[in-house]
């Protein structure tokens, strides 16, 4: 089995499952459909990628260009998921706004017409750097957990 690879995975699956009791504490109730969901506290994808490069690093050393190519790798994932990712679900909620808006204005107005849209836009997609950065220290944790059993 490839350990960086699992250990990545478990990283993923980490960040994913914490995602419910946090919900759970801010809603009061079970959403299980955080355990797929894109946005959220933590970033699974930050914990994912860090959990590669910590694990990468401490095994190979952190002069391999393993380690190299797997941090500049989480480097732009986790840019993305700060930057485009999270700007586009801020745009999700405009558009999803102005079809409500739109709608209304339809209604007041008899000549204009106008069908919404069957489904809204995804709004929650990105992360704040806050969500972004506690699953960098999740995965930073797993990495080196990971490292250190393996050599048990």
């Amino acid at each position: 089995m490839n350990r960086a690879l699992t250990t990545a995975m478990i990283g993923i699956g980490a960040a994913q499952a914490i995602k419910l009791p946090l919900t759970f504490i801010t809603s009061k109730k079970w959403d299980w459909s955080q355990l797929v969901q894109t946005g959220g506290m933590p970033s699974s994808h930050s914990s994912g990628v860090t959990a590669l490069a910590t694990y990468i690093g401490m095994k190979r050393g952190f002069t391999a260009i393993d380690f190299a190519v797997s941090s500049v790798f989480g480097a732009v994932v986790m840019y993305d998921a700060m930057g485009i990712r999270r700007s586009a679900g801020e745009i999700a909620v405009e558009v999803n706004d102005l079809d409500e808006q739109v709608e209304r204005i339809a209604q007041q107005h008899p000549g204009i017409y106008h069908a919404r849209r069957r489904k809204a836009l995804k709004e929650r997609l990105g992360h704040l750097p806050r969500e972004v950065a506690a699953g960098a220290v999740l995965g930073l944790a797993i990495g080196a957990c990971s490292y250190l059993l393996e050599r048990k």
